[in-house]
């Protein structure tokens, strides 16, 4: 089918449909401007819409920024408001066109409408050029004497902007003081909270070089001033009653009575609708009572209800900032709270992320008055659809049971979890079993005879699987078939991905092995050889680390290993209590949605690894960058590693080379003890000088655990390598060098989850 005739296509009004739009536009603007025939007002509305959207979709339209200007000398205040939107735009690209707006800004500032005049004025301080400041002075120093509040408004945040343009001119014209002059004798609150905004900033950024300015500072926390805004503080905004009692926070009173004074003032605060008003209050009563211990618990009970009432109503965002700081407060008191725990019950319609902090909550209220309601409403959530919201209440069962409240319910309950036939469920029961066996063994009977049961075939995550083994492990003895199931478990060794199962592994066998040594004889032989063989530096250096000391001493070894354990008393606490406190000191911020202290996610250290630039991403050398294709990272050219290598060194260093290891674990191809045959014969041969690994050594342990080494004679010592010495003539750009460094080869990467 033929494409339809170009006088057939509709251009969308929002995109021009070729380049003579602009100009058109530019001279239909241009024949508006001096007209004042009726109806022109909306045919300038028109082009000033399209000027609008094509300007916001990156359409370049300065070349009208004249007729746009000309047009702008009309009484429609929406035509004034397109026209300071563009002019604010290209003016900070365009210093040299933002000249031309001076003169009907300044003629608008004078004009009888207010609104106008407030526009106006806050157009001319956006323009943010550093040589127009001189135009600012005037129309601000009028606009904070203006009759109207609004203009008053604009006036004092134009001050602020000028003061970031230009500290020295706002300082010089005396804007500071009549702002504090506005500030304790302007009728409009809202010019007051302005007025106290842009004097912290600016008495703030000027106290380190000026004394002045260091007392008027300081002057903001006295006693006169800060009564004055909280005696006001019910005529605020919702957000300038925050400032204020922010304001307040900072002040330091001289005795109990004005602490109480304070508190009984701002006493209806606790019941204001908005949060934010809420939660600034509750921060000035915990900061004034936390010299008065027993004030500062009648704070917490008072403040509950209105925390509760403000987590049940509202958005789910509102009840997760609220939740957030509600959780603080329940871990530094959580007996005040213990009685209210039903309200710490999930809905089903709330997010998985209220539902989360509920159950670390309902975790940290938890007592001996309580523990059995919690427990089995969180037994109800094991079976919730959201399969992390149940693990997570599986993991708040196990919390409870680690603090030592009824435990034998709780046990049962955790057990009735493994017969439930579920991946997921099963999978963080056995990690909390675990966590229980450490620190109630009398339990090992009841907890291993259902364990016992759980086929390791159905435990696939690497937690749970670990935890297994550890079980296997440490209670050979009372399970029949451990090892059996370890021994299958090792004959998969190359189907286990991850590292710490391996680990968990090479050590459960070992446990059994001097319990049952029979039964356990071969599956340990077989671990140590696959161990040996493994790719992972820990897990083979675990593997040899067992095989020496088995060969050094066998009851050695047994101490070693399975020493006698006592019981764990307190398990380690993921937040430091310092932690905590600073996190307590900046209540009411993102540092208690987040969790961590402010420094955290605001200094440059704390912010994660190094991002390197695209163009240090895209560094090509040679020939490969004249075709244009990038250098991996991963690839090195032969002499780049002996850069810095004088040339007498190079020769002698490129031997063979084992890393600069002592030794060198072979491949594992399958055959688990062949390898391992190899392996300890050449850590025989290169380690001479290790007791025990002699090659007269008894080999008896060999034997017992099937490898079949042979006697191997001694051989002669090996020449020692060359010391690396580093070229002190070497020379290297920073550019060559870059190059060079991302070139070379990740020598580990890991993830933790």
């Amino acid at each position: 089918m033929a494409p339809p005739a170009q006088s057939q296509r509709s251009s969308s009004p929002s995109q021009p449909s070729g380049k003579g739009e602009v100009s058109d536009l530019k001279s239909q603007l241009r024949q508006l401007a001096g007209s004042r025939a009726p109806g022109v007002d909306d045919s300038k509305r028109d082009l000033f819409k399209k000027v609008i959207s094509y300007m916001t979709i990156g359409i370049d339209v300065s070349v009208v920024f004249g007729e746009m200007v000309m047009c702008s000398a009309t009484s429609d205040i929406v035509l004034k408001k397109m026209c300071y939107l563009y002019v604010g735009n290209y003016a900070k690209v365009n210093p040299d066109l933002a000249l031309l707006t001076i003169n009907f800004l300044q003629r608008d500032c004078k004009d009888a409408d207010p609104m106008i005049r407030g526009l106006a004025l806050r157009s001319l301080c956006s323009l943010r050029v550093a040589n127009l400041v001189e135009y600012l002075v005037g129309p601000l120093g009028l606009g904070l004497k203006d009759n109207s509040s609004y203009v008053r408004i604009v006036a004092v945040m134009g001050v602020l902007k000028l003061y970031h343009i230009s500290a020295s001119t706002c300082v010089d014209a005396d804007f500071p003081q009549t702002l504090k002059h506005l500030m304790l004798n302007d009728s409009d609150t809202q010019v007051v909270a302005n007025c106290l905004t842009a004097l912290q900033e600016i008495w703030s950024a000027e106290a380190s070089t000026s004394e002045e300015a260091s007392r008027e500072r300081e002057a903001l926390l006295s006693k006169p001033v800060v009564y004055y805004f909280l005696n006001r503080i019910r005529e605020f905004s919702e957000w300038a009653q925050c400032l204020v009692l922010d304001l307040a926070a900072k002040y330091v009173p001289s005795d109990n009575n004005e602490i109480f004074d304070i508190m009984n003032l701002l006493e209806d605060r606790l019941q204001h609708a908005n949060g934010a008003v809420v939660l600034a209050t509750i921060k000035l009563f915990l900061q004034l009572t936390l010299s008065m211990a027993d004030v500062h618990q009648q704070v917490y009970e008072r403040i509950k209800a209105p925390l509760l009432t403000l987590v049940s109503s509202g958005s789910p965002e509102q009840s997760y900032a609220v939740l957030s700081h509600l959780h603080l407060l329940v871990m530094r008191a959580p007996y005040i709270f213990s009685s209210d725990y039903k309200h710490f019950y999930c809905q089903y319609n709330e997010p998985s992320y209220v539902k989360k902090l509920k159950l670390e909550m309902l975790t940290a209220v938890a007592n001996e008055s309580n523990t059995y309601e919690i427990v089995t409403e969180l037994c109800e959530y094991a079976a919730n659809v959201d399969i992390p919201i149940a693990r997570e209440s599986i993991r708040a069962v196990g919390k409870i049971a680690l603090q030592q409240y009824d435990v034998n319910a709780i046990v049962d309950r955790l057990l009735q979890f493994l017969e439930m036939e579920k991946d997921y469920v099963t999978a963080e029961a056995l990690v909390l079993v675990k966590d229980l066996l450490r620190k109630y063994p009398q339990w090992s009977q009841d907890c291993i005879a259902v364990v016992g049961n759980i086929s390791s075939k159905n435990v696939q995550e690497p937690k749970a699987k670990a935890a297994l083994i550890w079980m296997l492990g440490e209670y050979s003895q009372e399970m029949h078939d451990a090892p059996y199931i370890l021994e299958s478990l090792i004959e998969n060794w190359d189907e286990e991905h991850s590292a710490g199962v391996r680990l968990h592994l090479l050590t459960a066998v070992m446990k059994c092995f001097f319990k049952r040594p029979p039964e356990t004889q071969k599956a340990l032989g077989a671990a140590l050889a696959a161990g040996l063989a493994d790719f992972h530096q820990d897990v083979h250096d675990r593997a040899l680390f067992y095989y020496r000391v088995l060969q050094h001493n066998v009851s050695v070894a047994e101490r070693v290993v399975n020493p006698p354990k006592q019981a764990v008393s307190v398990f380690a606490d993921t937040q430091s209590s310092e932690i905590k406190d600073r996190i307590f000191d900046e209540f009411n911020s993102l540092s208690v949605v987040y969790q961590k202290p402010s420094y955290m996610f605001t200094d440059k250290e704390h912010r994660g690894p190094f991002e390197f630039s695209d163009e240090l991403g895209n560094l090509s050398i040679g020939a490969e960058s004249a075709a244009g294709t990038v250098v991996p990272a991963h690839r090195v050219e032969a002499n780049d590693k002996d850069l810095l290598l004088s040339t007498s060194e190079k020769e002698e260093i490129r031997g063979p080379s084992n890393n600069g290891s002592a030794y060198s674990a072979p491949s594992y191809d399958g055959s688990a003890v062949s390898a391992a045959s190899q392996a300890l014969s050449e850590l025989t041969i290169l380690n001479p000088s290790v007791p025990g690994l002699t090659p007269q050594s008894n080999l008896a342990i060999d034997d017992l655990l099937g490898l079949g080494l042979p006697e191997i004679p001694s051989p002669a010592p090996a020449p020692s390598p060359p010391l690396l010495t580093l070229n002190s003539k070497a020379v290297l750009d920073p550019g060559t060098f870059q190059q060079k460094w991302r070139q070379l080869p990740i020598s580990l990467s890991q993830v933790y989850s």
